[in-house]
Protein backbone atom coordinates (compact mmCIF):
# COMPACT_ATOMS: atom_id res chain seq x y z
CA UNK A 1 0.00 0.00 0.00
CA UNK A 2 1.35 3.41 -0.96
CA UNK A 3 2.01 6.08 1.65
CA UNK A 4 -0.97 8.43 1.76
CA UNK A 5 1.16 11.32 0.48
CA UNK A 6 1.80 9.36 -2.73
CA UNK A 7 -1.85 8.44 -3.34
CA UNK A 8 -3.36 10.27 -6.30
CA UNK A 9 -6.56 8.47 -7.32
CA UNK A 10 -9.09 7.71 -4.59
CA UNK A 11 -12.09 5.76 -5.86
CA UNK A 12 -15.23 4.24 -4.40
CA UNK A 13 -17.31 1.13 -4.14
CA UNK A 14 -20.56 3.00 -3.53
CA UNK A 15 -23.54 0.69 -3.29
CA UNK A 16 -25.77 3.39 -4.78
CA UNK A 17 -23.77 3.13 -8.03
CA UNK A 18 -23.22 -0.59 -8.40
CA UNK A 19 -25.91 -0.86 -11.10
CA UNK A 20 -26.40 -4.57 -10.47
CA UNK A 21 -22.70 -5.38 -10.36
CA UNK A 22 -21.23 -7.12 -7.36
CA UNK A 23 -18.79 -5.25 -5.13
CA UNK A 24 -15.93 -7.67 -5.75
CA UNK A 25 -15.97 -7.23 -9.53
CA UNK A 26 -16.05 -3.45 -9.09
CA UNK A 27 -13.12 -3.68 -6.67
CA UNK A 28 -11.12 -5.67 -9.22
CA UNK A 29 -11.81 -3.13 -11.94
CA UNK A 30 -10.87 -0.20 -9.71
CA UNK A 31 -7.62 -1.88 -8.78
CA UNK A 32 -6.85 -2.77 -12.39
CA UNK A 33 -7.32 0.86 -13.36
CA UNK A 34 -4.76 2.10 -10.87
CA UNK A 35 -6.72 3.22 -7.82
CA UNK A 36 -4.53 4.04 -4.82
CA UNK A 37 -7.33 4.05 -2.24
CA UNK A 38 -10.83 2.58 -2.47
CA UNK A 39 -13.58 3.64 -0.10
CA UNK A 40 -16.44 1.28 0.70
CA UNK A 41 -19.53 3.45 1.08
CA UNK A 42 -22.93 1.89 1.73
CA UNK A 43 -25.29 4.58 2.98
CA UNK A 44 -28.29 3.11 4.72
CA UNK A 45 -26.78 -0.35 5.07
CA UNK A 46 -26.44 -2.02 8.44
CA UNK A 47 -23.04 -2.47 10.02
CA UNK A 48 -23.40 -6.20 9.43
CA UNK A 49 -23.98 -5.67 5.72
CA UNK A 50 -21.04 -3.26 5.47
CA UNK A 51 -18.86 -5.84 7.19
CA UNK A 52 -19.99 -8.55 4.77
CA UNK A 53 -19.03 -6.33 1.83
CA UNK A 54 -15.73 -5.36 3.43
CA UNK A 55 -14.78 -8.98 4.05
CA UNK A 56 -15.48 -9.75 0.40
CA UNK A 57 -13.48 -6.90 -1.14
CA UNK A 58 -10.58 -6.62 1.31
CA UNK A 59 -8.60 -9.59 -0.09
CA UNK A 60 -8.92 -8.12 -3.59
CA UNK A 61 -7.61 -4.69 -2.69
CA UNK A 62 -4.89 -6.07 -0.43
CA UNK A 63 -3.59 -8.29 -3.22
CA UNK A 64 -3.37 -5.19 -5.45
CA UNK A 65 -1.58 -3.12 -2.81
CA UNK A 66 -4.52 -0.74 -2.54
CA UNK A 67 -5.79 0.74 0.73
CA UNK A 68 -9.39 0.02 1.72
CA UNK A 69 -11.24 2.86 3.45
CA UNK A 70 -14.40 2.10 5.43
CA UNK A 71 -16.87 4.97 5.43
CA UNK A 72 -18.91 5.75 8.55
CA UNK A 73 -18.27 2.42 10.32
CA UNK A 74 -14.97 2.44 12.23
CA UNK A 75 -16.00 -0.67 14.12
CA UNK A 76 -16.17 -2.54 10.81
CA UNK A 77 -12.68 -1.40 9.86
CA UNK A 78 -11.36 -2.80 13.12
CA UNK A 79 -13.29 -6.04 12.77
CA UNK A 80 -12.04 -6.82 9.26
CA UNK A 81 -8.57 -5.28 9.53
CA UNK A 82 -9.06 -2.45 7.04
CA UNK A 83 -6.33 0.18 7.33
CA UNK A 84 -8.46 3.30 6.85
CA UNK A 85 -11.65 4.93 8.16
CA UNK A 86 -13.37 8.00 6.73
CA UNK A 87 -15.75 10.14 8.76
CA UNK A 88 -17.84 13.20 7.98
CA UNK A 89 -18.05 16.31 10.11
CA UNK A 90 -21.28 15.06 11.68
CA UNK A 91 -19.73 11.71 12.58
CA UNK A 92 -16.67 13.25 14.18
CA UNK A 93 -16.97 16.79 15.51
CA UNK A 94 -20.77 16.78 15.83
CA UNK A 95 -20.45 13.51 17.73
CA UNK A 96 -18.28 15.27 20.31
CA UNK A 97 -14.82 14.18 19.20
CA UNK A 98 -11.88 16.58 19.30
CA UNK A 99 -8.96 14.36 18.33
CA UNK A 100 -8.68 11.27 16.17
CA UNK A 101 -6.59 9.77 18.99
CA UNK A 102 -9.85 9.42 20.95
CA UNK A 103 -11.27 6.97 18.42
CA UNK A 104 -11.12 3.29 19.25
CA UNK A 105 -10.33 2.51 15.62
CA UNK A 106 -7.26 4.76 15.73
CA UNK A 107 -6.12 3.07 18.90
CA UNK A 108 -6.51 -0.24 17.06
CA UNK A 109 -4.20 0.96 14.29
CA UNK A 110 -6.56 2.45 11.69
CA UNK A 111 -5.76 5.77 10.09
CA UNK A 112 -8.50 8.37 9.77
CA UNK A 113 -9.61 10.77 7.05
CA UNK A 114 -12.13 13.55 7.60
CA UNK A 115 -14.46 15.43 5.26
CA UNK A 116 -14.22 19.22 5.22
CA UNK A 117 -16.32 21.82 3.45
CA UNK A 118 -14.68 25.09 4.43
CA UNK A 119 -11.29 26.41 5.57
CA UNK A 120 -12.27 26.54 9.24
CA UNK A 121 -13.42 22.90 9.14
CA UNK A 122 -10.20 21.90 7.42
CA UNK A 123 -8.02 23.69 9.97
CA UNK A 124 -9.95 22.00 12.75
CA UNK A 125 -9.56 18.58 11.13
CA UNK A 126 -5.81 19.05 10.72
CA UNK A 127 -5.54 20.14 14.35
CA UNK A 128 -7.52 17.04 15.37
CA UNK A 129 -4.84 14.82 13.84
CA UNK A 130 -6.56 13.65 10.66
CA UNK A 131 -4.27 11.64 8.39
CA UNK A 132 -5.86 13.25 5.33
CA UNK A 133 -8.75 15.58 4.57
CA UNK A 134 -11.27 15.67 1.74
CA UNK A 135 -11.79 19.12 0.20
CA UNK A 136 -15.25 19.57 -1.29
CA UNK A 137 -17.67 19.17 -2.82
CA UNK A 138 -15.85 21.27 -5.40
CA UNK A 139 -18.77 21.12 -7.84
CA UNK A 140 -22.40 20.08 -7.52
CA UNK A 141 -22.66 16.31 -7.29
CA UNK A 142 -25.42 13.74 -7.30
CA UNK A 143 -23.72 11.81 -4.52
CA UNK A 144 -24.34 14.76 -2.17
CA UNK A 145 -27.29 16.56 -3.78
CA UNK A 146 -27.96 18.90 -0.84
CA UNK A 147 -24.33 19.95 -0.37
CA UNK A 148 -23.37 23.42 -1.52
CA UNK A 149 -20.36 23.44 -3.88
CA UNK A 150 -17.24 24.95 -2.34
CA UNK A 151 -15.83 25.88 -5.79
CA UNK A 152 -12.24 25.91 -6.96
CA UNK A 153 -11.51 28.67 -4.47
CA UNK A 154 -11.37 26.08 -1.69
CA UNK A 155 -8.96 23.97 -3.76
CA UNK A 156 -6.72 26.99 -4.24
CA UNK A 157 -6.87 27.69 -0.52
CA UNK A 158 -5.94 24.08 0.26
CA UNK A 159 -2.99 24.25 -2.13
CA UNK A 160 -1.54 27.12 -0.11
CA UNK A 161 -2.65 26.27 3.41
CA UNK A 162 -3.00 22.51 3.99
CA UNK A 163 0.13 20.72 5.11
CA UNK A 164 -1.24 17.16 5.29
CA UNK A 165 -2.41 15.03 2.34
CA UNK A 166 -5.72 16.19 0.87
CA UNK A 167 -8.07 15.09 -1.88
CA UNK A 168 -10.40 17.25 -3.93
CA UNK A 169 -13.85 15.67 -4.18
CA UNK A 170 -17.26 16.39 -5.63
CA UNK A 171 -18.39 16.59 -9.24
CA UNK A 172 -14.96 15.69 -10.61
CA UNK A 173 -15.29 14.20 -14.07
CA UNK A 174 -13.48 14.36 -17.39
CA UNK A 175 -14.91 17.83 -18.07
CA UNK A 176 -13.78 19.27 -14.72
CA UNK A 177 -10.65 17.39 -13.65
CA UNK A 178 -8.20 19.58 -15.55
CA UNK A 179 -9.52 22.72 -13.83
CA UNK A 180 -9.20 21.01 -10.44
CA UNK A 181 -5.59 20.08 -11.17
CA UNK A 182 -4.84 23.59 -12.45
CA UNK A 183 -6.26 24.97 -9.18
CA UNK A 184 -3.67 22.97 -7.28
CA UNK A 185 -5.03 19.50 -6.56
CA UNK A 186 -2.55 16.66 -6.92
CA UNK A 187 -4.98 14.03 -5.61
CA UNK A 188 -8.69 13.52 -6.27
CA UNK A 189 -11.67 11.44 -5.22
CA UNK A 190 -13.98 10.27 -8.00
CA UNK A 191 -17.27 8.46 -7.51
CA UNK A 192 -19.94 8.60 -10.24
CA UNK A 193 -17.70 9.49 -13.18
CA UNK A 194 -15.94 6.17 -12.69
CA UNK A 195 -18.76 3.98 -11.40
CA UNK A 196 -21.12 5.13 -14.18
CA UNK A 197 -18.50 4.55 -16.88
CA UNK A 198 -18.96 1.60 -19.24
CA UNK A 199 -15.38 0.52 -18.50
CA UNK A 200 -14.38 1.25 -14.89
CA UNK A 201 -10.73 0.36 -15.30
CA UNK A 202 -10.36 2.50 -18.42
CA UNK A 203 -12.00 5.46 -16.67
CA UNK A 204 -9.54 5.11 -13.78
CA UNK A 205 -6.61 5.04 -16.18
CA UNK A 206 -7.79 8.19 -17.91
CA UNK A 207 -8.09 10.06 -14.61
CA UNK A 208 -4.62 8.88 -13.62
CA UNK A 209 -3.24 10.11 -16.94
CA UNK A 210 -4.54 13.60 -16.17
CA UNK A 211 -3.16 13.80 -12.64
CA UNK A 212 0.32 14.97 -11.63
CA UNK A 213 2.90 12.25 -11.15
Amino acid sequence: MKPIADCRLYTFIDTAYLHGRDAVSVARALCAGGSDLIQLRAKGASAAEVQRLAEAVLPVVQAAGVGLVINDHPEVAVAVGAPWVHLGQEDFFDAGHHSVAELACRQAGCRVGLSTHAPDQCARAVAAGADYVAIGPVFATGTKPTARPVTLDYVRWAREQVSIPWFAIGGINFATVDAVVEAGARSICVVSAILNAPDIAAACREFRRRLPA
